[in-house]
């Protein structure tokens, strides 16, 4: 899109006294498209999950594919990681919570977490 843009081919988009050019886009996130043009560089990592998506959209108007992939990428990371299996904190906030003292975790894989000091609120 802006290789386009500045190719020659649009002269619509140009102030040809000053050489402005207009973008109708929000420009919340175009420092983030520039600096990806500039060095390949997109703090994605330090985004909210609503930035991301606002830059993913930003990303695919101004074409730059290499951006949008690097965003889709970290998006299915970050989705794979919300299906992930539960944490120690999980586990322990389930126990607190737990009615009658009963925990079930049917389903839940707990392979990896060390529950050897796993204290229960609960007393028998």
């Amino acid at each position: 899109m802006l290789a386009a843009m500045f190719s020659g081919r649009y002269t619509d988009c140009k102030e040809s006294e000053k050489g402005y050019v207009f973008i109708d886009r929000d420009g919340k996130h175009f420092r983030h498209i520039l600096n990806w043009l500039r060095d390949g560089v997109a703090p994605i990592p330090n985004l909210s999950d609503l930035e991301r998506v606002e830059l993913l959209r930003e990303a695919e108007y101004y074409q730059t594919l290499g951006l949008v992939g690097i965003i889709n990428e970290f998006l299915d990371k970050k989705d794979a990681q919300t299906d992930a299996d539960l944490t120690r904190t999980d586990i322990i906030k389930c126990v607190q919570y737990a009615d009658g003292g009963r925990v079930r975790l049917k389903g839940a894989n707990l392979f990896g977490l060390d529950l050897s000091k796993l204290v229960s609120p609960i007393t028998s």
